[in-house]
């Protein structure tokens, strides 16, 4: 079979909505940043779309397309990746592509499968919408009878959406001793009550948790919420990131929205305790925004939107690398979709102990100088690089 044949088949089948699952791997080249693609249909807004999720390194990237132009975007894949696996509704297709573009096509008839569109998108609800969580219905998320406030449906997908990174996280607690977990600059808590029913209520782990804010106000109210739902392995104190020293070994730290080098000094402290998981979703990143001096980069740091924007990015990106030095396997993930938040980049590390690439710590030497840049959190892990 020839390429073009194949393109003809995939796409054909593709316009008649038979594709259940497809994987596409093995990259041509071992300098290509995607090394991995999955595929599956979904319906958004009555459409139906084709998802790609693309697998770098260390980063998931989503995009959802219409059929003919998912097609477009198959055959031009095909050019950098040698194998593929699909999934049909009647049907397993394996395919080979040689060095010439060769095409190898394995197809073996499967009992009658079905890409359940409304399944796939309730999937990624490990909470509900109409059953009642206490602490949703507490929080004015949910009414009594668990219904999801028209208003707060955003809020409702972000919990979701953030248990779905604790339930990722699941493999690198202890199972066999109380769970430490930490909750730096935790606010109005919605995420930090939703992590305790999810372990605790859900999964039954026997876990600890502190939420700590700067906020009186607010953190009397949570420790009032705490105590009438009875979640006595919850508690919130005042306090601030710089000052508390109240442990020695940590096993889970999550840091949303903290300000600056606030999350660089979250991750440190996750780092010196040795947490075997750390979320983190940074903001307001300032710090490198005063320091690039980079004359090769003038043309986009002249702006001072571009600057902000590749700053943030910058710093997200070299806080991921300083992680991945000191033996955490760590990728940034998107935690909303961009239209409800630009501030949507979801910090994960898990804790393997994995040694550096060789070059890396070069790499990001070069990276570092480039920008002229200091790092606040390199200087806090210096002792561990």
């Amino acid at each position: 079979m020839d390429l073009q044949t194949m393109q003809d088949q995939l796409t054909e089948r593709l316009l008649q909505q038979q594709l259940v699952s497809a994987t596409i791997s093995q990259p041509r080249l071992k300098s290509n940043d995607i090394k991995r693609i999955k595929l599956k249909p979904v319906e958004i807004k009555k459409e139906y779309l084709i998802q790609f999720e693309y697998q770098h390194e260390h980063v998931l990237k989503h995009e959802n397309l219409p059929v003919e132009e998912a097609a477009r975007k198959l055959a031009l894949l095909f050019t950098d990746f040698r194998q593929a696996l699909f999934q049909f509704t009647d049907e397993k297709v394996q395919i080979q592509l040689s060095k010439k573009f060769k095409v190898i096509w394995k197809a073996e008839p499967t009992g009658e499968k079905k890409a359940e569109l409304s399944h796939n998108r309730k999937k990624q609800y490990l909470l509900e919408d109409g059953i009642p969580y206490p602490f949703l219905v507490r929080l004015g998320v949910q009414s009594p009878d668990g219904k999801v406030k028209k208003q707060k449906y955003d809020k409702f997908r972000q919990i979701n959406r953030f248990i779905e990174f604790i339930d990722d996280a699941l493999a690198y607690l202890p199972q066999d001793r109380t769970v430490r977990i930490l909750d730096f600059g935790s606010g109005k808590s919605y995420l930090t009550f939703a992590l305790y029913h999810y372990l605790r209520i859900e999964k039954g782990l026997d876990l600890r948790v502190t939420g700590l804010d700067l906020k009186k106000e607010v953190i009397e109210e949570c420790q009032q919420i705490a105590q009438d739902l009875h979640y006595e392995q919850l508690e919130f104190l005042v306090g601030d990131i710089n000052d508390y020293n109240g442990e020695s070994a940590v096993d889970m730290v999550v840091t949303l929205h903290a300000c600056d080098t606030a999350t660089d000094m979250a991750l440190a402290r996750a780092v010196k305790w040795d947490a075997k998981v750390i979320l983190s979703v940074p903001c307001c990143q300032h710090e490198l925004n005063s320091q690039i001096d980079a004359p090769e980069l003038g043309i986009m740091l002249q702006h001072g939107l571009i600057k902000e924007r590749f700053s943030a990015l910058a710093t997200d990106s070299i806080r991921a690398e300083l992680l991945s030095l000191v033996g955490y396997e760590t990728q940034l993930m998107e935690f909303i979709d961009m239209e409800h938040t630009p501030k949507n980049i979801l910090i994960r590390a898990y804790k393997t102990d994995r040694k550096p690439a060789a070059g890396q710590f070069e790499r990001y030497r070069q990276f570092t100088a480039l920008l002229s840049a200091t790092p606040f959190l390199e200087n806090e892990l210096k002792e561990y690089l």
